[in-house]
């Protein structure tokens, strides 16, 4: 029997699969937006190839060649191809726990290790295996933070910093939040020295945080990729006053110049149990997998501690030393607040003191002021808004990366200041902060 089918039984044609992405994300409020970071890269580069001159203060990346023995190990290793433990290779995980141990003190234990293609994907496999938890952000701080917690669905809070705070979370300011909002699991992010700040806390300030972390049973979260490049070498890792509590993440990016290869370290203390732990493995496995054989074959030459390293690591520490501290003096000259960085590569400017010279160029937001900077100076700075802070702050992240490290590595060191920034390589660096100040002034 044939069964006959009216105009009006038809449907009409269904929506193209363009079009149902356009319905979804015109009710979607998640969406993330690429890394600020990234952009100004990117945004640097295009303007240089149409012939402008960019001082590249914008993208934080080492300027430093990657630790030569390792260059040599991952070419020995090029043709490696095997799938590797999810955790990492237990050689790698043995590596990584003494290098911690020698630098810091700290308890890291190789069966505790984590191995990622990245710190930053530890970061969000973290907020992701965690329960329902408030992920405490300081404002300012790395611009992947909070997005990452959106992705992962956890709640963001914003901590406000201020100059005065040297950009830190206090622990009464801790304190005060855990006590008004009620007892809840907590994800408490710090990264020192810090991205955008280049600061860390003082010791006894540390241990005070540390005291009102555990008081109140909140996870700290600390990014310590920087921690090698404590300009003094006297980095002090929260786990030190809160073991119990602190996972910690590192990786090759910053202290070893290999940002591109993409390896990163999470240890997970023991007194936090098995449960996160095997989270954090279930979630690898379902995604990265493992790191590519060859890197980590290289990386346990990186993570083996050597006179020879010491020296690679002393030499980026004294060089980025005079160069931060050097700018921060240039700036603060010049009415221009600034800490000296504790460590890493970065400054955060505060141009307050020309709120109203630049209000009257039609600048009122640190946005606005990277834009016309980039655009009319060549100077490339991410605004604070990137970090977190309020639109109107008149703050900015300087990443004093534009040299070449290679060549002053093959450089000793000088003896004073003014004879460490006179060297040719760091010509850019200082013309760079000199155009700075001469557009705020009007030049």
């Amino acid at each position: 029997m044939t069964t006959s089918v009216s105009a009006s039984d038809v449907p009409g044609p269904a929506p193209s699969a363009a079009e149902w992405l356009d319905r979804g994300y015109a009710d979607d409020h998640n969406a993330t937006a690429a890394s600020d970071t990234l952009l100004i890269n990117e945004q640097s580069r295009l303007l240089e190839t149409q012939g402008r001159r960019i001082t590249k203060f914008g993208f934080g990346q080492s300027p430093f060649p990657v630790f030569p023995p390792a260059v040599e190990t991952l070419a020995e290793h090029a043709a490696d191809k095997a799938y590797l433990p999810v955790q990492g290779m237990a050689a790698l995980r043995e590596q990584v726990a003494a290098f911690h141990r020698h630098l810091e003190g700290t308890d890291w234990r190789a069966e505790r290790v984590l191995i990622a293609p990245g710190s930053k994907l530890l970061l969000f496999a973290l907020m992701k295996a965690l329960p329902r938890a408030e992920v405490l952000i300081p404002a300012p701080a790395w611009v992947s933070y909070a997005p990452q917690a959106r992705l992962a669905g956890q709640p963001a809070v914003r901590l406000e910093t201020s100059f005065d705070s040297r950009w830190l979370v206090t622990p009464a300011q801790l304190d005060r939040h855990c006590r008004e909002h009620g007892p809840s699991l907590r994800l408490l992010i710090l990264n020192a020295p810090g991205n955008p700040t280049g600061l860390s806390y003082e010791p006894e300030m540390q241990r005070e945080l540390a005291a009102v972390a555990k008081r109140h049973g909140v996870l700290v979260l600390s990014d310590e990729i920087y921690g090698p490049l404590h300009h003094r070498g006297e980095h002090r890792p929260f786990a030190l006053d809160y073991p119990e509590g602190t996972l910690t993440t590192s990786g090759l990016s910053k202290w070893c110049g290999a940002g591109g290869w993409r390896l990163g370290v999470l240890n997970v203390p023991e007194a936090l149990g098995d449960a996160l732990l095997t989270r954090l493995l279930g979630l690898a496995s379902e995604t990265w997998s493992s790191v590519a054989s060859p890197v980590q074959a290289a990386a346990i030459t990186a993570y083996s501690v050597t006179p020879a390293l010491e020296a690679y690591l002393e030499a980026q520490r004294q060089w980025l030393s005079a160069i931060g501290r050097w700018c921060a003096q240039r700036l603060e000259a010049a009415g221009i607040r600034t800490h000296a960085p504790d460590g890493g590569f970065y400054l955060f400017p505060d141009f307050s003191a020309y709120r109203e010279i630049l209000r009257a160029r039609g600048i009122a937001t640190s946005a606005e002021l990277t834009a016309r900077l980039l655009e009319e100076a060549g100077i490339a700075l991410l605004p604070g808004s990137a970090f977190g802070c309020e639109s109107t702050q008149l703050t900015a992240r300087l990443a004093y990366v534009d040299f070449d490290g290679g060549a002053l590595l093959e450089r000793d060191y000088p003896d004073d200041l003014e004879s460490a920034m006179a060297v040719p390589e760091l010509a850019t660096v200082r013309h760079g902060i000199e155009a700075l100040v001469a557009w705020l002034n009007g030049a």
